[in-house]
């Protein structure tokens, strides 16, 4: 528990200095460049216009672990996801993530990672994904695939994002929640790619090569 505490109060921290980044920075698309190893970003999806989202709030079927939605709002704290690698040096922080690269997507204020298992959503009876671990740590589940055109992932392009275990592209099919998070919007695994499991990169703080995350970054 002490753990996990410490881990929060990072969080809680880390976003308080995106916001303060982003709200300050010169939000230009013309600084769009890629995406890289170590960045903390919100990811759209594109066709039903909901950003990925997590929160201390299990599902009450299935795995039981920590619920993955989709939220229309912009300015929510608990969007934000660390870019990361499948190993300790899989991914050296502040390099271009590579197309077909595996990479961990980490909740940010709660330290658990984008995950996917062999249970039914809830809603749509598709795939469930979950946020699990602790303080970044969970297991081989938590590994997707970036599937783009060309060499890296660019940050004005759309992605899909494909779980190295079971094949599943993450996805949104606009089926929504009740209470107690009424309108949020279910997150789930498909087998084949179409419109629904497209994602941009949004608002965020994007690592430079060899640089700091307090010191060195561009906003979106």
């Amino acid at each position: 528990m002490r753990g996990a505490s410490r881990g929060g109060v990072a969080g809680a921290l880390l976003v308080l200095l995106l916001v303060l980044s982003v709200r300050s920075g010169d939000a230009s698309k013309a600084s769009a460049g890629l995406v890289t190893c170590g960045s903390v970003l919100k990811l759209l999806n594109t066709h039903h216009k909901v950003r990925l989202h997590s929160h201390d709030i299990k599902y009450g079927s299935g795995s039981g672990q920590q619920s993955v939605t989709g939220v229309e709002a912009s300015d929510d704290a608990n969007s934000y996801w660390r870019i990361r690698g499948g190993s300790e040096d899989g991914c050296p922080r502040g390099l271009p993530v590579r197309c077909g690269q595996a990479v961990r997507l980490t909740h940010v204020l709660t330290g658990k990672n984008l995950h996917t298992h062999h249970f039914p959503s809830p809603l749509s009876n598709n795939q469930e994904v979950s946020a699990f671990g602790e303080d970044g740590e969970g297991d081989d589940l938590d590994l997707w695939t970036v599937r783009c055109s060309g060499q890296h992932w660019e940050r004005e392009a759309s992605v899909r994002f494909q779980h190295v275990g079971t094949s599943v592209f993450l996805s949104v099919t606009g089926e929504q929640y009740g209470n107690p998070i009424r309108g949020q919007h279910e997150v789930h695994g498909m087998a084949s790619a179409n419109a629904h499991n497209t994602w941009k990169a949004m608002e965020g703080i994007f690592i430079k090569p060899g640089a700091d995350l307090s010191t060195s970054h561009d906003e979106l």
